[in-house]
């Protein structure tokens, strides 16, 4: 089965959790047979901030240099794109427009980790989940993701379901929670991504899910792919698996993106 040629959500070790060089991310890329990579790596956070999960401020030229130089070398082997993924923080919007408008990026995947200050899918997090209100959980993370796509500041929404990590499943039906979010998608202009890393947790199951992915698609929300590697070896992981679960969704194209804009649609 052929597979997405194109995986825009990979890491480096400046995010404090990832292991392996960029050029050994863009090797395997090169040996998978994509065609095209970008590096997302963790922006720097203004509220929470920590060494093992974002870089810090003064790593951006490094992480910029690092990527325009894996770009040189594979010049004649792939398109290498520069992105970051932020965090949505509420209340900080300004802070992060600001660092994000320094650089030519070519798009920014926006993604909500927190629910105040709960690092709900960090392991060390994890217990605080004992005696929470699923139900309200899921409420509040929905509710975050549309207040990022409405704060303009992302291109691509990152792992559209990230709160189901650790398994935990809300009592209630989300599903108008989800159509309102991709309404909210749809009017700011942003696309989705399949995330592949879901595989590799707890809850081993793609994000955002076939149900949720449908409702995406209905609403007419790009879709983009990305294996969220931390380690060379997980370039373009399960991406026949996310192939199936995008045309089983109704997809029949994904997108690449450009100086923040799309720049170009691939067929399925």
């Amino acid at each position: 089965m052929p597979i997405p040629v194109v995986d825009y959500h990979m890491h480096t070790p400046l995010c404090g959790h990832a292991v392996g060089e960029p050029r050994e991310y863009a090797m395997r890329a090169f040996e998978a047979g994509l065609t095209e990579i970008g590096f997302s790596d963790h922006a720097p956070m203004f509220a929470y901030a920590d060494p093992k999960i974002a870089m810090r401020m003064d790593q951006l030229p490094t992480y910029h240099k690092m990527i325009e130089d894996v770009r040189k070398q594979f010049e004649k082997k792939l398109t290498v794109k520069v992105a970051l993924e932020a965090d949505f923080i509420v209340g900080h919007e300004e802070d992060t427009r600001k660092f994000l408008s320094a650089y030519r990026y070519d798009y920014v995947i926006g993604s909500v980790h927190f629910i105040g200050a709960w690092g709900f899918d960090n392991p060390n997090d994890r217990t605080a989940w004992n005696g929470k209100n699923i139900d309200q959980v899921y409420r509040d993370y929905y509710k975050l993701l549309r207040l990022s796509a409405q704060s303009k500041l992302f291109d691509i929404m990152g792992h559209v379901d990230l709160v189901k990590k650790f398994g935990a499943r809300p009592a209630s039906d989300m599903t108008t929670e989800i159509m309102a979010t991709a309404e909210i998608f749809k009017a700011c202009g942003v696309a989705v991504e399949i995330n592949t890393a879901g595989l590799r947790k707890p809850v081993n199951e793609m994000y955002p899910s076939l149900k949720a992915l449908e409702i995406y698609c209905q609403e007419g929300i790009p879709l983009t792919f990305g294996s969220d590697a931390h380690n060379p070896k997980e370039v373009g992981a399960d991406f026949d698996k996310a192939l199936e679960l995008a045309r089983a969704a109704g997809y029949q194209e994904y997108v690449t993106f450009k100086n923040r804009k799309i720049e170009r649609k691939i067929g399925l």
